[in-house]
Order: structure tokens, then sequence, then C-alpha cells
């Protein structure tokens, strides 16, 4: 209850600071403010593959099922996240460079990823939950995971219409205070609605996993 009290009024928060507190983009005007809810959503869904990737590798070492269900609970919620990314990346797009979709680097080793996301849950939804399933989900996103990198570093190594890392490694940001503030408590507050849903996600998979061997032992 916590985490879900601190997303709803951080969510109050950023809706405030988003459409009222950070100012109109001088080029790209109020169509700029979708960006608030795009990078953000696109950080995390990259994170929650992190996630995924840790818990396979954690279930291959200590073979305990609690990383799987930590593992199938972040790529669900990641492919959502990313889900949005795309969509508003795709809004934004069409108000600043005229089109929904260009096969830009980023847009695309986005998408590739995207694509990783759903591979990894038909292939778990079509094994099943068995251990045979969780081994190939955990080396399908050892695999995968070598995309997240590539994704960011994607505007420096190839030319791109996407903007420059705004928030880069080792450098200042390159946002004004108001705009860097309000990205930021957006970022914080899309974090804790995804940590608050990988939590219920979570449970519902261990009670999923429960269900199952209680049925087979009825049976």
């Amino acid at each position: 209850m916590v985490l879900l009290a601190l997303t709803f009024v951080g969510m109050m928060i950023s809706i405030w600071m988003i459409f009222l507190y950070a100012p109109t983009d001088a080029i790209e005007g109020d169509a700029q403010r979708i960006f608030y809810f795009h990078l953000p959503t696109a950080i995390i869904g990259m994170l929650a593959f992190g996630i995924v990737t840790i818990g396979g590798i954690m279930y291959l070492w200590k073979k305990e099922e609690r990383w799987d269900w930590a593992a199938r609970a972040a790529a669900e919620l990641g492919a959502v996240f990313l889900t949005f990314a795309l969509i508003t990346g795709s809004i934004w797009g069409r108000t600043t460079w005229g089109t929904w979709w260009t096969w830009d680097a980023r847009l695309t080793t986005t998408l590739i990823l995207w694509f990783i996301y759903i591979g990894y849950l038909m292939l778990r939804s079509y094994m099943g939950r068995t251990a045979a399933s969780a081994r190939a989900g955990a080396v399908l996103a050892i695999i995968g995971i070598i995309d997240v990198p590539i994704i960011y570093e994607s505007v420096n190594w190839w030319r791109t219409l996407h903007p420059q890392q705004v928030l880069p490694i080792g450098s200042s940001p390159q946002l004004p205070p108001e705009m860097l503030y309000t990205l930021l408590v957006s970022f914080v507050t899309l974090t804790l609605l995804f940590s608050f849903l990988m939590v219920q996600l979570y449970q519902l998979e261990k009670m999923q996993t429960l269900a199952q061997r209680l049925r087979a032992s009825v049976e």
C-alpha cells in the first residue's frame, strides 16, 4: 500500500509539473511534453530486461523458482512499458519528423528489444511453467540483453534522427533545470509504478505456480 500511495502522489505531482511547471519548448511547442512520458518508459523498459536477465542467470545458478517468477513478472511489465514508449515515440515523431515511423537506429534497436520481449513471453507461454521453460527463457534473456547497450549507444554509433542523450553518463544533463526536474520526477513516479506492479505480478506468478502443483497433486 505504501508503494501505491507514493505512486499516486507522484502521479499528481508529475502531471502538474509536466503541464504547468515545465516550460513550453521553443521549437516543438507543447508536443514536447510527451517526452516526459516517453523517455522514462523507454528507460524502464530497458532496465526491466536487465531484471529478466538477472533473474534468468540466478535461476540457472541457484535453481530457485523465485528468480524465475521475478524474471517472468519483469518481462510482462517490461513489454508493456516498452510498448508505451514506442507508441509515445511514434506520436512525438509524427509531430517532430512528420512521420509515424522511420528506420532510425534507436527506433530500430528498440523495436528489436520489443520483439525479444514478445518472443520471450510467447516461449514461456508455449512451454508452460516447467524447469525447461525457465532454462530456455534464461538463455534467451542472456542473449537478448546484448541489445540494451546497443540501444543506449545507437545515437553515438550511427547517424540518427534521435536527439543526443539528454542524460549522458559522466556528463552534465543537456536540459534546462525545470525540464530536468520534471523528467526526474516523472521517472521516479513511473519507477514506483513499475515496482508496485512488479510486486503484484511476482505474487501472482507464485500463486499460479502453486495452484498448478496443487491441481497436479489432486489429479
